[in-house]
């Protein structure tokens, strides 16, 4: 009898015929099935607020600063059910927001701040974020008090910059606009542990190799962060827990100097917790029982909070005052020498050797006694590896730099998945333009209508081909992922470096159409942007193989993109958005481990495309013959260059057959004569394998469809050529 049954046996029988648990699903039964609800996430039906609420408008009704006296109030208060580490509630803030937006991976833009994911699974029951749900409950009395004006993201990460303001440091800003979600992500993928914190080994093609963690993952373990705060693999080692370090913050688009600055930063306030025995803790919050509410890691050691807390099992402060901003950490550091010991829990931590007592923090919950401090493996660290020591020493003996140095991380740290900075609410937004943000220049001019015409027409006779204009204002745009909205066309830095190089960008092709482009902008009266004029180009395009498809139609275009310079580009954050595939285009850039049509999945979900409009834009870049190279892979028609709906008429067209003839390559043949029409890709015969995709196939297939189908491909190219465009009302 399985654990079902048995908690069955003898109950009264009920007609469950609703799938209300995650027991059995299809993906059960089919695993390799493709994923297409990650496309269908945030709909409507899961948003409580209503359709017409706008977040910018409700926040800037906001009384920002009421709202930080409020938490300043929080933070130097104490409540009986979750007492305060020296009375202060400054490191459980701090940490809370730490780890809300320390998830950001630049790889792929996912994880951050900025949709307050660490109320779901898994986020919220991660071994690292164990009692972040009590940070959140004790923020729950301001959320309530300011409801819709302000968002759990927001109101999290300003409870951590008003802390360390409470601390005494001097801040750089704090910018709202985080929308938060309304169920777990589905898009994300975390790894292939099916155990938290299992051997670092499964993460890394060479373990020994510590650069070689797979990608896009950041944290070395399931359940983590960013490192093992007692050593890789809990094996304390500093040196190669610097090896660690090194890579997860990298792929956080940290580097070094910023690296020791967020470490010693954040430990400069606040304490680790371990003043029990791991083992005995109640379930996480996802898996805790109703009457925890919300709740989990229910300690039944002593009162089960305060004094016998329990988080990460190491325990002590790293600082002699633990609720203030100064250099401690670093004098601590470099004055003592240290050695491993083990906390109360049993985890392995660093305590000095013959310290002065009246260096020794006090007990979090009584003044009276003192304690050692604490150092982690990733503490030592900074203080053996070379090259981390140097900045350690330069923060050390320059307070006031390195004060500086962390406000700005911390800001990047919380604001680094939030794009650019149009995107940021509230007066305490920070004037100076960050690279990191990726600015580009307002532009000066509007267009009218007839001189938008005027440039089509240009465009369009110009000598360029539509493909090679159409092409070229797609891989402009493309690059755009609504994870950290960077990317996009605005700014049009496929002309600079580092993407006017990369190969999926065709850059022979892409350097003739930047040239006559170049040419067109001299010859105008009004400069209007290259970037403007990419995206006209491609328009115009799309609007005349329509009016050859025989409907008069007119494709928006919304004007106002400004061109970044080379010195407002960061090169190597960029590097990360180069396409290695495009299933648009037909392309990939070598053989890959996933399916083709799985890349087009993440990249259309990163796009933030839903399946109709991935189906309706498949089926037009085909038959407009925008193929990577002009490969004719997919190109199921007759017309090329005329925006019909033949991809989908032959796709779905019982008179073909389809076979294998190579690696990702098919024939399709007349099912009479043997005769082969085409060739195509996986990703062209998914929209004919796959049961959910055949369904939007056979919509655009219809013979009443041709005309929806070219209104709907110009909405989802629209809505692809604007993506970026946070400077436009949409």
């Amino acid at each position: 009898m399985d654990k079902k049954s048995q908690a069955s046996a003898g109950k009264c029988p009920f007609a469950h015929g609703a799938n209300t648990s995650l027991a059995s699903s299809n993906t059960d039964w089919w695993p390799n099935s493709l994923n297409l609800d990650i496309l269908s996430q945030h709909d409507k039906k899961t948003n409580p607020m209503d359709p017409d609420f706008d977040y910018a408008a409700a926040f800037a009704q906001l009384d920002l600063e009421a709202v930080k006296q409020d938490l300043r109030d929080l933070i130097n208060s104490s409540q009986d059910w979750w007492p305060s580490d020296y009375g202060s509630y400054i490191g459980m803030m701090v940490r809370t927001a730490w780890h809300l937006a320390g998830t950001y991976r630049k790889q792929d833009g996912r994880g951050g701040a900025n949709t307050g994911n660490q109320r779901f699974a898994p986020l919220n029951s991660w071994p690292d974020n164990v009692n972040t749900d009590k940070g959140r409950r004790l923020l729950w009395p301001i959320k309530k008090k300011y409801g819709n004006k302000i968002s759990w993201g927001d109101l999290i990460v300003l409870a951590g910059t008003v802390a360390y303001e409470v601390a005494g440091l001097k801040t750089f800003g704090f910018g709202g606009g985080r929308l938060d979600i309304w169920h777990p992500e589905k898009d994300i993928y975390w790894g292939e542990e099916r155990k938290w914190l299992d051997a670092t080994k499964n993460r890394y093609s060479d373990d020994q190799d510590r650069t070689t963690l797979e990608n896009p993952l950041a944290a070395v373990q399931m359940g983590l962060i960013y490192v093992n705060p007692e050593g890789v693999d809990g094996h304390p080692d500093p040196l190669k827990t610097a090896q660690d370090m090194r890579t997860t913050f990298d792929r956080m688009a940290m580097n070094d100097e910023e690296t020791v600055a967020l470490t010693a930063g954040g430990h400069t306030v606040g304490k680790a917790h371990g003043n029990g025995k791991a083992e005995l803790l109640g379930a996480n919050t996802e898996a805790a029982d109703v009457e925890f509410q919300g709740l989990g890691w229910h300690n039944p050691e002593g009162t089960g909070n305060g004094f016998n807390t329990m988080v990460s099992g190491i325990e002590g402060a790293w600082t002699t005052h633990p609720t203030k901003w100064d250099n401690e950490y670093f004098y601590l550091l470099f004055t003592y020498d240290w050695e491993q010991r083990k906390s109360p829990a049993g985890a392995h931590q660093w305590e000095p050797i013959n310290i002065k007592e009246e260096d020794k923090p006090v007990d979090a919950h009584n003044p009276n006694v003192r304690r050692n401090p604490i150092m982690t493996d990733a503490d030592m660290a900074l203080k053996m590896d070379p090259e981390y020591r140097k900045i350690a020493e330069r923060f050390y003996h320059d307070p006031a730099y390195f004060a500086e140095v962390f406000a700005r991380a911390w800001f990047k740290l919380t604001h680094r998945d939030m794009g650019p900075k149009t995107r940021y609410l509230g007066a305490d937004v920070p004037a100076e333009d960050l690279i990191w943000q990726d600015p580009v220049p307002k532009v000066d001019y509007t267009l009218t209508e007839a001189e938008i015409d005027e440039l089509k027409a240009k465009l369009l006779n110009s000598g360029l081909t539509r493909s090679e204009l159409i092409n070229t204002a797609w891989d402009s745009a493309r690059t755009y992922r609504g994870s950290d909205f960077r990317g996009g066309a605005n700014g049009a830095r496929i002309r600079l470096s580092p993407q006017k190089d990369w190969i999926g960008n065709e850059p022979e092709r892409l350097h003739k159409v930047l040239a006559k482009l170049e040419e067109i902008q001299a010859s105008l009266s009004k400069k209007v942007s290259i970037a403007d004029l990419i995206v006209l180009g491609g328009t115009a395009a799309v609007e005349k193989a329509a009016q050859e498809a025989g409907f008069a139609v007119k494709v928006p275009f919304t004007s106002g993109r400004g061109d970044a310079t080379q010195e407002q580009t960061d090169e190597y954050s960029f590097a990360d958005l180069e396409p290695k595939h495009d299933g648009y285009r037909n392309w990939l850039k070598q053989d890959y481990a996933v399916q083709p049509e799985e890349m087009l999945l993440d990249r259309t979900q990163l796009m933030g495309l839903t399946a109709p409009e991935m189906t309706v834009l498949i089926g037009g870049m085909r038959v407009l013959g925008t193929n990577y190279a002009g490969a004719k892979e997919g190109v199921f028609t007759d017309r090329v260059g005329v925006l019909s709906n033949d991809f989908f008429v032959n796709l779905t067209d019982m008179e073909n057959t389809w076979k294998p003839v190579g690696k990702n390559l098919y024939e399709i043949c007349d099912r009479k004569t043997g005769a082969v029409k085409w060739t195509a890709t996986r990703v062209d015969l998914v929209f004919g394998s796959n049961s959910i995709l055949r369904s939007y196939a056979e919509v655009y297939a219809q013979d009443d469809n041709k005309e929806k189908f070219v209104h709907d491909f110009i909405a989802a190219w629209n809505k692809v050529m604007n993506a970026d465009r946070f400077d436009v009302k949409k």
